[in-house]
């Protein structure tokens, strides 16, 4: 049928996008930052937006939160030790500083500090 029209299969399969009002983007954000206790950024008030059928990106969102001063609370990150795990069975010493050996090939040794 589009090529008896012709036209692009797009244009046939378009959808316009229905404009959402400003104010009601501002009201719709404002709303999940202060339901999320000022915690969401607006990586997640994306999501939940997208979950609504809203989609709108990152960039614009940043733009409304900056013009509400919505400033997203995180927390600091505490330090957590963590102990090196040594290993369960200590590799033997075989050579015992013996590099003297009886037969050729007896005894391979090479050093790994290059790798390191």
């Amino acid at each position: 049928m589009c090529r008896w029209l012709s036209i692009p299969r797009s244009s046939y399969y378009y959808k316009a996008v229905e404009p959402v009002s400003e104010a009601e983007l501002e009201e719709n954000i404002k709303a999940i930052f202060l339901e999320s206790k000022a915690r969401y950024g607006s990586r997640k008030i994306k999501i939940c937006l997208n979950n609504e059928g809203i989609t709108l990106s990152r960039r614009r969102i940043r733009r409304i939160m900056k013009r509400l001063n919505l400033v997203s609370v995180y927390q600091k990150a505490t330090f957590k030790p963590h102990s090196r795990g040594k290993n369960e069975a200590p590799i033997p010493n075989h050579l015992d500083r013996q590099f003297k050996p009886e037969r050729p090939l007896q005894a391979l040794v090479t050093d790994l500090t290059m790798f390191v």
